[in-house]
């Protein structure tokens, strides 16, 4: 068995450098853990965008070693990225610094420049060009992915290094695979490389498809029999471009099965069940998390109240922590304009022991948002017993009307309040004020904000779908199966009756959560299920 020593990780976003979802954050923990528990070489690329001030956040431009000692790369290379009409090249410059072991290259061009988000144009883009509405993905979307996944190899064959392995994240790098071995400019170079793609999202939005064949044939220089076996829905589609090259996986156990075995497939346009019809095992390997980054003995460092220690039962640090939030939220602190990088709507009462529900995230259907502003009315108008509801985040500007609305209704007033924005620190004290996590996502291919809410002894309450399913009922949190308003206001009531009358059994349920991430969920733990893939690419 060959030891895996070189790993290349392709992706649009890592944490700490540039990021607008999950994969961020799996791309660099599970490249730190391969680095300090395997002894891997990692490198990743991604693209320099408009927004991120390469040096300030410690890169550096410079040029490195090529295949003679003496020889040096360019500070600029060119990449072929031709149009059906016309033969044509991109320069890309490069950004280097190394995080934690890891070397990460920043691709700067023109094409990633112009961009002042990850995947979709902002109100300031808008504002410039009408037809830049904000939300929407970038109209040059699968020009950037070839640019990154050639640029990507490109800089390979410049510093003569051959990965053991690529590891392309999501359909953005999945055409990776196919380019290895059925590009002239790739294929002997990369003849005793792997790829693995990761499938963080097979939603319908997250294909990365194009419909316009003769557009995919020139830019990507794929010869049309590839693009043709890659067609799913009358386009070509990166994910199954990559079936027939590479070892494809998903970020749980029970998403890669929903997507093969269950109508869930249909959110997907049955992707999952195409794999199955070609005879392509999806593997289900749910994500891990690193308890170190989220470590409440470290509280004060991480700008918290105090510090605390759910596993112990060392919590009155975390009472101090959600009397800080409380008071933070209540009505005079609002009047006094708090808060600096969010809008604060409705307020909390300064009543610490009312049991705190929180909610962070994207504020859309599928994060369930819809049937959690239905199911706190229904609990409100139910419960004689007091709680508080505090929500972070934004998204839908219906959905996010609707909560301002119930925010200004007098029935929930001092109940709920709506943080509408996003800060990370904030965050990190919701977390560990909250002493339930509200995640009634529509579906759920892993979820982190899980495992994050119970390193803070804030217990989830989970949709059990996709990855939700490692919330283990009454255990490690609390769990519902119908996608209903009525089932997350049962559970809601459930968790309160229990806050009320039997609080030693949450605080086992907070020590065997946080247990149980260590013994399962880190990633020392997680690699070794990448590594075993990793094999079986090779």
């Amino acid at each position: 068995m060959k030891k895996i020593n070189k790993v290349l990780m392709v992706t649009r976003e890592y944490d700490g450098v540039a990021g607008a979802g999950g994969v961020k954050d799996v791309c660099r923990q599970l490249s730190e853990a391969l680095v300090r528990h395997a002894g891997c070489d990692v490198r990743v690329v991604l693209p320099c965008y408009g927004f991120m001030a390469a040096g300030a956040l410690g890169f550096k431009r410079v040029q490195l070693p090529c295949r003679e000692e003496a020889a040096k790369i360019p500070t600029v290379f060119d990449v072929d990225m031709n149009y059906p009409d016309k033969e044509r090249r991109e320069s890309v410059a490069l950004w280097m610094k190394e995080e934690q072991g890891v070397l990460i290259y920043l691709l700067d061009s023109r094409r990633f420049a112009e961009k002042q988000a990850v995947y979709t144009y902002t109100p300031a883009e808008e504002k410039e060009k009408k037809w830049q509405k904000a939300g929407t993905g970038h109209f040059d979307f699968f020009a950037m992915n070839v640019l990154l996944q050639k640029a990507a190899l490109d800089l390979m064959i410049l510093l003569d290094l051959r990965p053991d392995i690529i590891h392309c994240h999501d359909g953005h790098a999945a055409i990776l695979p196919a380019m290895l071995r059925e590009h002239g400019g790739y294929r002997q170079f990369f003849c005793q490389t792997g790829a693995v793609v990761t499938v963080h999202n097979a939603g319908l939005g997250y294909h990365q498809d194009v419909d316009d064949l003769d557009f995919a044939k020139a830019i990507t220089g794929l010869p049309e029999s590839v693009l043709r076996s890659g067609l799913f829905n009358k386009a070509f589609n990166p994910f199954v471009a990559a079936a027939g090259y590479a070892q494809i996986n998903t970020v749980s156990e029970n998403y890669a099965r929903e997507l093969q075995e269950t109508d869930e497939d249909s959110r997907t346009g049955l992707l999952g069940h195409k794999f199955l019809k070609k005879g392509v095992e999806l593997v289900g390997i749910t994500n891990g998390v690193n308890p170190e980054d989220f470590n409440p003995t470290q509280g004060k460092k991480m700008g918290l109240a105090a510090d605390f220690n759910p596993e112990t039962g060392e919590l009155d640090g975390k009472r101090l922590c959600k009397e800080e939030m409380l008071h933070a939220c209540c009505e005079a602190s609002r009047e006094n304009g708090h808060w600096a990088a969010v809008e604060q709507y409705g307020s909390l009462g300064d009543t610490p022991e009312s049991p705190l529900f929180t909610f962070i995230g994207r504020l859309t259907a599928q994060k369930g948002v819809d049937i959690l502003l239905q199911a706190v009315s229904l609990l409100i108008a139910t419960m004689t017993t007091d709680f508080q509801l505090l929500i972070l985040g934004s998204g839908n500007s219906a959905l996010e009307q609707k909560l301002q609305d119930l925010t200004e209704d007098d029935t929930f007033r001092g109940q709920i309040c709506f943080l509408k924005g996003y800060d990370p620190d904030l965050a990190l004290k919701i977390y560990a004020a909250g002493d339930f996590f509200l995640i009634p996502s529509l579906y759920e291919p892993c979820g982190l904000t899980d495992y994050i809410a119970q390193l803070f002894g804030n217990l989830p309450i989970v949709h059990h779908v996709g990855g939700l399913v490692k919330v283990l009922d009454r255990e490690t949190g609390f769990a519902y199966q119908e996608h209903t308003p009525d089932a997350l206001a049962e559970t809601m009531s459930q968790s309160l009756e229990i806050y009320r009358d039997a609080p030693e059994q949450l605080a086992v349920m907070r020590r065997t959560a946080v247990e149980h991430i260590r013994t399962h969920h880190s990633w020392q733990h997680v690699m070794d299920d990448y590594l075993s893939l990793y094999q079986k690419a090779l």
